[in-house]
């Protein structure tokens, strides 16, 4: 066993130990965050050390209202996958941009070939909306997510049907902020939780999201 993992399997043992003494579970959860056992694991490890492209695209009657919303997704998406997927190479959205409105195509495998990737992560956006009424921002999005390996053609992970909510709980008066500024926020948060499908993280991360729809 490697010193680290000795020393952390120690200083659990010590931790399980204190919770057992003091009758709660509050060290323990503590403990367990700092040493990284609080990780939610990633849902598929399919793109780890993948060329990847990232698509997301509306349904036909969507388009219209969403075409603009699922550019920022995609690029949001890939720029998460950038920072926390090991060993990933995404290709530049800006020039998936380009082709997608230079050619046709709405097949996955086909669009991933044209820039020989290995993997596209597809995001079929079944609805999207920021709007809760007329005088409330609530963000809301119904998608589903594919890998597709470019190669084959064949879906190697597929989530489907996924409900979003943005605050969770509650609406944003329209008069506290800009529209573009919560679009901007909701499209990250949307982003957040697309891309942790693929990489692990912490489980609180949506604790406390009500609040923070009002920073």
């Amino acid at each position: 066993m490697k010193p680290f993992a000795l020393h952390s399997a120690s200083l659990m043992a010590l931790l399980i130990l204190l919770t057992v003494s003091l009758g709660c579970t509050g060290p323990l959860l503590t403990g367990m965050y700092l040493l990284g056992y609080a990780d939610t694991p990633a849902e598929s490890k399919a793109l780890k050390g993948k060329n990847v492209v990232v698509v997301c695209r509306p349904l036909v009657e969507q388009q219209y209202s969403s075409m603009n919303a699922s550019k920022l997704i995609s690029r949001e998406v890939a720029k998460r996958l950038r920072q926390n997927v090991s060993r990933i190479k995404v290709v530049d959205s800006q020039k998936v941009d380009e082709w997608l409105d230079a050619n046709a195509s709405d097949d996955y495998a086909e669009i991933g070939r044209a820039f020989n990737a290995d993997m596209v992560v597809g995001i079929d956006l079944f609805g999207f909306s920021i709007y809760q009424g007329q005088t409330l921002y609530r963000g809301t999005a119904n998608y589903e997510i594919k890998v597709v390996d470019c190669k084959t053609g064949d879906v190697v992970f597929n989530k489907p049907s996924v409900q979003s909510a943005w605050p969770p709980n509650t609406g944003v008066p329209t008069s506290d902020k800009q529209e573009a500024q919560f679009r901007r926020q909701y499209i990250g948060k949307l982003a957040d939780e697309i891309s942790r499908t693929f990489h692990s993280h912490d489980h609180r991360t949506s604790f406390a999201a009500d609040a923070a729809a009002f920073d």
